[in-house]
């Protein structure tokens, strides 16, 4: 029996969007410590693990299908046979193989597309690390997985602190569907959507007026980003096609003490060490940081632990105050407007978006999407991405061996160079920058100048410096 799924809207979306500059994968990464494992941590380890691991990773034996004359979105054939020898790949990592090396690597690994006739995904196994550590870095299409589901089926991979494991060698497979069914099954949907429409339509209805009603009584502070006006920065160009990687880790005990010690959300303290940040930044590239700038934040509309598939998510739209020199200001404006983009999301409709994608017509959206990639300087929605994932909150094994660290990354979008994405892992916060090649002379500019912001944000506060993750690798300052 043929098993499929249609795409949904976002799904799709992910999917229309990519073009030869803007690659729709994401990343996620986990540093092996093999120092701390009794035995010898290698690459024919992994793959075993792997091969055993395959029935409980669905996403990794999808393949895409594509609908005749493009009359719907395409399907993901399900219970493919996986080619682990394509799939699985080695990597060296070049001396003296700290993070720094690491980052060039996954840089060079973000620069080049997945093959769409194949299950979307990759993994490559790095060596040559210093102290005995290992990577593990995968690339999987953004289409197949959000932040929420990539947690969850990174926690199948891994195993955890209970020790529980499901391995077995072998799992279903089926054959591609015929061209009658694929158009069959399309006329099908199309009708479920066409449905569902009417519905639909007054719940947008609905929304934006709710919206218009809400704004007109609220009186918005200076100092607030507006939609359609954000600013030209060196951070909003068309993006080159390749791919430049850094990261950072601090202690998740400090983010909290200090969300806790200014009474704000973790997710405001994320945001305004990101503002703090990209202040930095535009100081030094720019010259200025007058006006502040719009960050686009996906939002999780499915949280379910079992869901390893799809996106589920909308976006935030929240100012960042990047035109503030006080820590703290930027702490509190950061807070308000983030409680402010809540508002505007709930008021609308946290799955609107999502459902209004459904209806992307397939033979024209990639072709206007490929068209604003190659042109787009400005992008007038947002100037920089950045997300927050809740990880694991035990620590986890892959083939017995700990992992001590975890990075993740989205993509990027037309007419901005920048994504962040920070992952909390046990007791710690691992965070990852996105950028093209065209953007910084070294991209670990970026995670020091995160670094510098956030201790601003502390010494502001009257708490103590930031400390070092010891479990994670040493930090990898930009050259000077």
């Amino acid at each position: 029996m043929v098993s499929m799924k249609r795409l949904n809207g976002m799904d799709a979306m992910l999917l229309y969007s990519e073009t030869p500059n803007l690659h729709t994968h994401t990343l996620k990464v986990a540093i092996i410590n093999a120092a701390e494992f009794d035995g010898e941590f290698t690459f024919d380890l992994f793959r075993r693990t792997i091969a055993r691991r395959l029935h409980l990773l669905d996403p990794l034996r999808y393949r895409l299908i594509d609908i005749p004359w493009r009359l719907h979105h395409p399907m993901w054939l399900e219970d493919c046979p996986v080619d682990l020898d394509y799939h699985l790949r080695q990597v060296h990592v070049p001396s003296p193989g700290g993070r720094r090396e690491l980052d060039e690597v996954i840089g060079r690994i973000a620069s080049t597309p997945l093959d769409r006739s194949r299950p979307l995904w990759e993994f490559h196994f790095a060596e040559g690390m210093a102290d005995d550590r290992f990577a593990l870095i995968g690339k999987v299409h953004h289409t197949l997985a959000d932040g929420v589901a990539s947690a969850n089926l990174l926690a199948r991979l891994m195993d955890l602190a209970d020790g529980t494991h499901d391995e077995r060698d072998e799992y279903a497979t089926c054959a591609a569907p015929g061209r009658s069914e694929l158009l069959r099954v399309a006329m099908r949907d199309h009708a479920a959507h066409v449905a569902a429409l009417p519905a639909l339509t007054r719940d947008a209805v609905r929304g934006v007026t709710k919206l218009r009603r809400r704004s007109r009584q609220r009186t918005d502070p200076p100092g607030l980003a507006k939609m359609f006006h954000t600013p030209p920065t060196f951070l909003n160009h068309v993006v080159s096609p390749g791919r430049t990687f850094a990261t950072a880790s601090v202690p998740l005990t400090e983010v909290k003490q200090t969300a806790k010690h200014l009474g704000v959300t973790f997710n405001d303290i994320v945001l305004a060490t990101a503002a703090g940040g990209l202040r930095e930044l535009l100081l030094r590239y720019d010259g200025r940081a007058d006006r502040p700038l719009m960050a686009s934040v996906p939002v999780s509309t499915d949280l379910s632990p079992d869901r390893v598939t799809g996106n589920e998510i909308g976006g935030l739209s929240v100012s960042l105050p990047v035109q503030i020199d006080d820590p703290l200001e930027r702490v509190r404006l950061t807070s308000l407007a983030t409680t402010r983009a809540k508002e505007d999301y709930e008021l609308l409709g946290p799955k609107l978006q999502g459902q209004l994608m459904e209806y992307l017509p397939p033979p024209l959206t990639p072709t206007l999407l490929r068209w604003q990639s190659q042109r787009s300087k400005h992008n007038p929605l947002m100037n920089v991405a950045v997300s927050s994932v809740p990880g694991p909150r035990r620590r986890g094994h892959i083939g017995g061996a700990p992992v001590s660290e975890i990075y993740s990354i989205g993509v990027l979008s037309a007419g901005s160079a920048f994504n962040m994405t920070v992952w909390s892992y046990v007791d710690q916060v691992d965070i990852s920058i996105l950028s093209d090649d065209k953007t910084f002379d070294d991209i670990h500019e970026a995670t020091d100048a995160m670094m510098h912001a956030f201790d601003e944000i502390r010494s502001a506060a009257g708490l103590p410096a930031s400390t070092t993750v010891e479990s994670a690798m040493a930090p990898a300052p930009a050259a000077r």
